[in-house]
Formats: structure tokens, C-alpha cells, sequence
């Protein structure tokens, strides 16, 4: 699998997971709406809720996985990549992946508390597709 259709088949899922470490160095998992912005296969960042428990879990150990999959009538397909979420604020990354609906979720607009940014920061990757796997660099 090269990196152009690596880059493709993320594109095309709508649903994210995102993993996380607790307290206790379990991983945690929650699924996402795809992410809102993207670089390649090196960066995404998502939308969410500053008062969330994986923010929390962020600022504690930022040690990440996210998760993309897809279950077709005959192939399953996923990729996974490693690396460290952080958690932003700042106006200007705000701006960058606001949009329009989101008052729906931050009353206050994208000045409101309670929205923040998670940009992940991939190192390494795996894919799996028809019952084989392959480890990938994202700098390849």
C-alpha cells in the first residue's frame, strides 16, 4: 500500500477512533467524526469539548492512537496510527477548523470555554487489509 492510498482511504470515513491512556495506563477509546483538518498522514486535528475526560487523559500522558476502518461486504480495512495528541486553545488553530454549525455544541461561540482543538501528530503507522499487515513510517 503506498502513502497516496493510505491518504485516500482515510479521506473517505466519516467516523474516527481516538485512543487515549487513563490514569492507570489503560487505553481508552472513543469514536469521532472524521478530522476536521489533515496534513498528510503527520497531523489531524479534531473538534471537542475542553471539559471532556480525553482532554484530561491528553494533558496527562499525551501518548495517542487513531483509528480509521472500514467494513465492506467482503474486505475489512483499518489503519492506525501512533503518536502524541495535544490539546489547543489558541485563537488562531480555533479559527482554523471552526465551522459555521458548531454553536450548536459551543453556545459561546469559538470563544466558548469549552472548545478546544486536539492535534495528533502521527510517528508511525500500521495497515491491515485481506488478512495482512504492514508497519509504515509517516515520513516515507
Amino acid at each position: 500500500m503506498d502513502r497516496k492510498e493510505i491518504e485516500r482511504f482515510i479521506s473517505r470515513q466519516k467516523v474516527s477512533f481516538v485512543c487515549s491512556v487513563d490514569q492507570d495506563g489503560f487505553p481508552n477509546v472513543k469514536a469521532m467524526l472524521k478530522p476536521r483538518k489533515r496534513n498528510g498522514l503527520k497531523e489531524f486535528w479534531f473538534s471537542t469539548n475542553t471539559s471532556s475526560m480525553r482532554v484530561c487523559q491528553y494533558l496527562e500522558n499525551p501518548k495517542a492512537s487513531i483509528y480509521f476502518c472500514h467494513k465492506g461486504l467482503i474486505r475489512y480495512e483499518g489503519v492506525m496510527l501512533k503518536g502524541i495528541m495535544e490539546v489547543l486553545t489558541d485563537r488562531e488553530t480555533r479559527n482554523m477548523i471552526w465551522r459555521k454549525g458548531d454553536t450548536i455544541f459551543y453556545k459561546q461561540g469559538i470563544t466558548d470555554p469549552d472548545y478546544c482543538v486536539l492535534k495528533f501528530t502521527a510517528e508511525k503507522g500500521r495497515y491491515y487489509r485481506d488478512l495482512k499487515t504492514e508497519d509504515f513510517s509517516v515520513d516515507f
